[in-house]
């Protein structure tokens, strides 16, 4: 069965270069965990990202080093990131790249969820880690985090430190890898992992920047995306639940019509990517809900009923489940 969500062989291949720091035998650990070595060659190839979580664990179990993660910044390079890496180079300033890198995140791994939005204290790189049967490591999230942070010091040839760096979760035992790796303010406990990053820094210009490049760049990420994604039936049910959630809840039987899809055909093709149709509503529904919440002229009932909720007392009970507490709660940390 494919899982929802793959991860690309480029970035699969860094981890298992980090990994490889430690000493790990990662085509041993592959032949174990019953994935496909020879595909970190091939360009094209995608990791389901249960895959990559159980790699994860794995490497943590043999090196006994829970930090593990923290290797990424050190195997860092453009091809880490498919064509996304070069997108982002020719970018013109870093918060261009960083846009570029929120828009195209999915090309380098789907399990990844990257926001991007100003604070008054700097502009924040929030980063979720979603998994699909398994819940996602630790070592994911905090990896991409300090890989983030060590392409951005070298986009810009900057010792950038950020204002502070967020992880979920309690602070580890061995902090100081984590004080080594980020030079920066660290919280845990946090709502989201994230990069708080200083406004100023975000005008530096790069020393890569090229507009035609920069131009080039979007139109192959760009076609690969859409390439990638049109191909999937879950991407085309969750286009057409964000259409139709406003008009109440979308029905099985109407989006597999929009789609030219029996429901029995619709319900296979998701059942062969590793989802359902009451997995994606709930998961669309999810989403939408954060982006909502983050609009301060929405009113709770008026979310309520945009995700298709007739009862707004359902719509609570449902993001209590989401998130473990009530959307007032989650609308006033923000």
């Amino acid at each position: 069965m494919i899982t929802e969500r793959t991860t690309s062989s480029n970035w699969a291949l860094s981890i298992v270069q980090a990994l490889e720091l430690d000493g790990v035998d990662c085509r041993a650990l592959f032949a174990e965990l019953d994935l496909d070595y020879a595909a970190l060659s091939d360009a094209d190839a995608r990791f389901a990202q249960d895959g990559m979580t159980r790699l994860w664990q794995r490497a943590v179990e043999v090196t006994g080093n829970p930090a593990i993660g923290l290797n990424l910044a050190k195997v860092m390079r453009p091809g880490a990131m498919h064509v996304v890496g070069y997108a982002l180079m020719s970018s013109s300033t870093l918060k261009e790249s960083i846009l570029r890198l929120v828009r195209y995140q999915r090309i380098i791994a789907e399990g990844a969820d990257l926001r991007f939005f100003p604070t008054e204290r700097g502009h924040m790189l929030a980063l979720a880690i979603h998994g699909d049967q398994l819940p996602p490591a630790r070592q994911s999230a905090e990896g991409s985090l300090a890989s983030m942070l060590a392409f951005c010091r070298w986009l810009t040839g900057k010792p950038l430190i950020p204002v502070e760096v967020y992880f979920q979760g309690p602070p580890p035992q061995a902090i100081e890898p984590y004080r080594a790796g980020f030079q920066s303010p660290l919280r845990f406990g946090a709502d989201c992992y994230g990069l708080l990053m200083r406004h100023e820094d975000l005008d530096i210009p790069l020393p890569t920047a090229n507009a035609e490049l920069a131009q080039l760049h979007d139109r192959f990420a760009g076609e690969y995306l859409a390439r990638f994604t049109d191909s999937r039936v879950t991407h085309q049910v969750r286009q057409v639940l964000c259409r139709l959630l406003p008009q109440g809840e979308p029905r099985r039987e109407a989006v597999a019509h929009l789609l030219h899809l029996s429901e029995r055909t619709l319900q296979r093709r998701l059942g062969d990517e590793g989802t359902s149709f009451q997995q994606l509503l709930d998961d669309t529904r999810r989403v939408l809900a954060e982006q909502y919440l983050a609009q301060p002229d929405l009113a709770l009932l008026e979310i309520a009923y945009l995700l298709g909720f007739a009862d707004p007392s359902n719509f609570f009970r449902a993001f209590k489940r989401w998130f473990a507490m009530t959307p007032g709660e989650y609308r006033a940390r923000r």
